[in-house]
C-alpha cells in the first residue's frame, strides 16, 4: 500500500500500543481477554477509531469474538444475519475495507442503515490471519464521517500484522505448555498405575496382566478412573504401614 507517510506521532502510539499489548500477552490472559485487549489497542492505535470488534470464522460461521462496544457487537450481528457486508469482506478477501457510511448503501443497505442509527459514520475493517483455528477480521468504527484515512488502512495493516504474528507465537506458547503438562500426567499416571501393578504382582503372586485386570475391574466396579484406583491402592499400603 503506498501513499505518504504515517505521521510520526502516529507510528509512536502505535508502538505505544503494541508495547502494551505484548505486556498483556505476556500475563498469559485467556483468548477472551488477549482479544479484548487487541481490539482496546487498535482503537487507541488508529486516529478516527472509536469502537473496535473481531469477527472470527469458526467452522464457516462468523462470531465477534471480542469487542469494546456492545454496539459494535449488535452491527457485526447484522452482517452476519443479512450474509455480506465489510467485516465478512475483508475476512473473505483478505483486502482492507474501508468507506464512509453515506456512500455504503448501495452495497450494504442493511448493515449501513442500522450503523448509521447506532451513530457510526466510518468503518474500516483488516483481514486477521491467526491459522486454521482463528481467521476473521478486526474491525474500526468511527462516529464521524471521514471514512478514515488512507494513513489508518496503513496504520491498521501494520498493526493487524504484528498482532497475527503475536497471537500465533502466544498460542504456539500456550499449546506447547498445554502439551508439557498432558504428559507429564500422563507420565505421572503411568507411574502410579505401575507401582499398584508391582504391588498387586508381589503381594498375590500374579503376573503383570493379571495384576492390571484387577485394577481395571475395581476401575469399573467403582466407576472410578484408573489412576484413581492406582492411587488409592498406593497411598492406602503406604498409610498402613
Amino acid at each position: 500500500m503506498t501513499g505518504e507517510p504515517i505521521p510520526p506521532e502516529h507510528l509512536d502510539e502505535l508502538t505505544a500500543a503494541m508495547a502494551d499489548l505484548t505486556s498483556a500477552l505476556e500475563s498469559e490472559p485467556s483468548e477472551t481477554e488477549i482479544l479484548g485487549a487487541v481490539c482496546a489497542e487498535a482503537v487507541r492505535a488508529v486516529p478516527g477509531a472509536d469502537m473496535a470488534s473481531i469477527t472470527a470464522i469458526r467452522d464457516g460461521e462468523p462470531e465477534t469474538a471480542a469487542s469494546t462496544d456492545e454496539r459494535a457487537v449488535e452491527i457485526d450481528r447484522v452482517q452476519y444475519a443479512a450474509g455480506e457486508g465489510p467485516c465478512l469482506r475483508a475476512a473473505a478477501t483478505g483486502e482492507i475495507v474501508r468507506l464512509p457510511l453515506v456512500t455504503a448503501g448501495a452495497v450494504w443497505p442493511e448493515f449501513t442503515s442500522y450503523a448509521r442509527g447506532r451513530g457510526v459514520g466510518s468503518y474500516l475493517a483488516a483481514p486477521l490471519r491467526v491459522d486454521d483455528s482463528l481467521g476473521g477480521a478486526l474491525n474500526l468504527f468511527g462516529y464521524g464521517d471521514h471514512g478514515f484515512a488512507e494513513t489508518d488502512s496503513r496504520l491498521l495493516a501494520l498493526y493487524t500484522t504484528i498482532v497475527s504474528f503475536g497471537l500465533r507465537s502466544t498460542r504456539r506458547y500456550l499449546n506447547a505448555r498445554r502439551r508439557v503438562a498432558e504428559l507429564e500426567t500422563a507420565m505421572s499416571s503411568r507411574a502410579v498405575i505401575e507401582q499398584a501393578k508391582g504391588i498387586l504382582m508381589a503381594v498375590h503372586r500374579v503376573s503383570a496382566d493379571d495384576a492390571m485386570k484387577r485394577l481395571i475391574a475395581e476401575s469399573q466396579h467403582t466407576n472410578v478412573k484408573l489412576r484413581e484406583v492406582a492411587t488409592r491402592f498406593v497411598e492406602g499400603l503406604s498409610s498402613a504401614d
